[in-house]
Order: structure tokens, then C-alpha cells, then sequence
């Protein structure tokens, strides 16, 4: 088994929740990383602390700065969260819940921490079947990221091993995210998935996150226990 350390960005949603569990199975001490990053769905980060506790992050970490500066998304700015899309309609284009530049500045700070820890291991659950318009969740963009990495940094000029950044989730469906989760152990009531929750964390199930995480439990063939939870509250 690996015992090095890694670095885990993490969430708190459906995604990276699985994202922590593997890393943690392939014997990884992990390192988990969040943001609060003026997010309309900071209610994440609560979830994100209960998973990192779950999946015995080493430590969990949140870094605050404030997107809402810049705007230009319906998550950091007053643009309204799309709702009742189809599939369909969610692979046109980049949708407005893309936040200019997030998955680079995210995987920053990770590249910082991970030098810090002198460890060569980054995990990110960026996926390119789901939000297939996001620039910086496909392949291309974490290759090029990774070799600016190697450039820029001292861990990079002179370690014995490159930076690589893991995207272990980035061509399974939503339902093999699912399987692969449950079998890993991967409690989804403490996932937090929705775009414009509201009170106490509730989730619209109208958002393009919320009908693809419905979407996926279905084709897994599994129910959803984040719905359990709040039908009995």
C-alpha cells in the first residue's frame, strides 16, 4: 500500500466525496482542501468537513477568498441558477454556472499545499460527462496545468518525481461515480450537491447538479439518502 501524502479537493459534493474515499483506498494520507470562495452554496463546506472526518483526512483545510468581486457566474454573482434543463440542453455551451477560472486558482492553492507537504500528488474530481462545456474540467487543461506545475515550482526543477494530478473520475458516468462510492463506503447524506440550497442545506432538485444527481442514482440503481434525510426532517 502507498503511504505518501496527497492532496484532495474537496468539496463536499457527491463527486469529491468519492474523489476522498479513493484516494484514501489506494493508501494515500490525504490532505483535503476546500474553498470558501463566495459560493451561493457554501452550505457545502459543512458537508466537506464531515467527509474529510469520515474518510480520515490527515487534516482538512479551507481557504477563504471572494469570487463575488469578480462575478460573471450564477454561483459567485447575481445571475439566476438555471433550472429544469435537460441533458440536452445542459451540453450547450459553457452554462453560467461556470466560475471564470476557479478549477485553475483551486488547483493553485492545491500545487502550494502540496509543495508545503513536499508531496507530488493532487486529486481533483473534475468529470468530462457531466458539464461537458467547462473549459478547465478537461483532459487537455489538467495536462497543460500539470507541466506549467513542473515548471514553476522547486518540487518540479529539482525533485526526483514529477506532479501529477489525478482525475481518477473524469470519464465515468454519474452512476459509476455512485458505484464506485458505495463500494467504497461513501455515506451520500452527508453530500452536498445543489446549486441554490435552500434552508438548512435542502436542495432545489431543479438545478443541472441536483436532476444529474438524480439522474445518476437512478442509472445506479440505488436511492439518493441525502432525499431520505430531508423527507424526515
Amino acid at each position: 500500500m502507498n503511504t505518501k501524502p496527497a492532496v484532495v479537493l474537496l468539496s463536499g459534493g457527491l463527486d469529491s466525496a468519492t474523489l476522498l474515499a479513493m484516494a484514501a483506498a489506494q493508501g494515500f494520507e490525504t490532505h483535503a482542501l476546500s474553498f470558501r470562495y463566495g459560493q451561493r452554496h457554501v452550505v457545502e463546506l459543512e458537508a466537506a468537513a464531515q467527509l474529510a472526518r469520515r474518510h480520515g483526512a490527515r487534516r482538512h483545510v479551507v481557504v477563504d477568498f471572494d469570487l463575488r468581486t469578480f462575478g460573471g457566474s450564477a454561483l459567485t454573482g447575481d445571475l439566476p441558477v438555471p433550472k429544469d434543463r435537460s441533458v440536452e440542453q445542459m451540453g450547450q455551451g459553457i452554462p453560467v454556472t461556470y466560475v471564470p477560472a476557479r478549477n485553475t486558482i483551486f488547483l493553485s492553492f492545491a500545487l502550494a499545499w502540496a509543495e508545503t507537504l513536499q508531496c507530488v500528488d493532487i486529486f481533483i474530481g473534475v468529470n468530462v460527462l457531466d458539464y461537458s462545456g467547462y473549459p478547465d474540467c478537461r483532459p487537455q487543461y489538467l495536462e497543460a496545468f500539470a507541466r506549467m506545475a513542473n515548471l514553476a515550482t522547486r518540487a518540479g526543477v529539482e525533485g526526483e518525481r514529477a506532479l501529477t494530478v489525478h482525475a481518477p473520475l473524469i470519464r465515468l458516468t454519474k452512476a459509476q461515480i455512485i458505484r464506485e462510492g458505495l463500494a467504497l463506503g461513501v455515506d451520500y447524506a452527508m453530500t452536498s450537491s445543489c446549486y441554490d440550497p435552500g434552508a438548512a442545506g435542502r436542495p432545489c432538485g431543479r438545478c443541472d447538479a441536483c436532476l444529474l444527481r438524480a439522474k445518476g442514482f437512478a442509472e445506479a440503481g440505488a436511492p439518493d439518502p441525502l432525499l431520505a434525510r430531508f423527507a424526515r426532517a
